[in-house]
């Protein structure tokens, strides 16, 4: 990982098609402060815009992935709208990354808990150490992560994420990964390597379908049936259309190697 400013909460780093944004708040395990989700907003909205982007990770420093929100700061304003404004940025924020062009991949080590959980679920993918850990903890202080729900319900189905939700129970690395929360597992001095892997595997496929594909995707799942195979297909043929298509069946047929147009 880049070596860190340790005066921003979030830091940007470019490097092969990859933007990494590492949260940059160690010692308080890198919750979910105001200014660490506007400062995730800014970045996610800018990624967005940008074409020569190809696959976006959010990563963490320190021992602790996200702890959730931060709960000092929020009890020092014990008012119900300004709860309702912070969980509103944290939707939002999870969802620009849900819409976000490319492939989101969550870099996991430590804990995940709470609204942390939560942003390792809005993610596309993730790849965590083997020493992770998950959970949705709130219950255990009396608040029902609701807004955490919706991304672990989208994830990992009903019964385990109510199971999460109601026991506040920790889940390891290798339970993560038969739930689906997670892609991968790596030896925690493995994590960048298997992470650089995933992300490679990305960049070398060709830029339009990637994102034709991550749009195509999260439409679908709002859909019915019908309806998503209509527009499946609609996407197909228009992504058939592409030169990178042309391109990439040639090559398939000619036994070389494709050289995408847009990458």
């Amino acid at each position: 990982m880049p070596t860190i400013d340790d005066d921003l909460p979030l830091v940007r780093h470019d490097a092969g098609g990859v933007a990494t944004l590492t949260m940059n708040r160690p010692r308080q395990f890198n919750a979910l402060s105001e200014e660490m989700l506007a400062a995730l907003d800014h970045e996610l909205a800018r990624l967005a815009e940008n074409d020569s982007v190809r696959c976006v990770v959010i990563a963490a420093e320190g021992k602790a992935f996200c702890a959730g929100h931060d709960l000092k700061q929020m009890r020092a304003t014990p008012d119900e709208a300004y709860y309702q404004s912070l969980f509103a940025r944290c939707g939002e924020v999870m969802q620009r990354i849900v819409n976000l062009p490319v492939p989101v991949v969550a870099r996991v080590q430590g804990i995940a808990t709470a609204a942390g959980c939560q942003l390792v679920a809005s993610c596309d993918l993730a790849v965590a150490a083997s020493s992770a850990r998950f959970a949705v903890s709130g219950i255990n202080v009396g608040l029902f992560c609701s807004t955490p729900a919706v991304a672990l319900s989208r994830s990992i189905g009903r019964k385990r994420a109510l199971e999460m939700l109601f026991t506040g129970e920790f889940i390891d690395a290798d339970q993560a990964l038969d739930w689906g929360l997670i892609n991968r597992v790596a030896a925690d001095d493995s994590l960048d390597e298997i992470l650089d892997g995933l992300t490679a595997s990305i960049c070398a496929k060709s830029g339009v379908a990637v994102r034709t594909g991550k749009v195509m995707f999260q439409r679908q799942l709002q859909m019915p049936l019908d309806q998503a195979y209509t527009f499946a297909g609609d996407t197909m043929a228009c992504n058939m259309m592409a030169e990178d298509v042309a391109e990439g069946i040639d090559a398939f047929i000619e036994k070389r190697p494709p050289h995408w147009r847009h990458r």
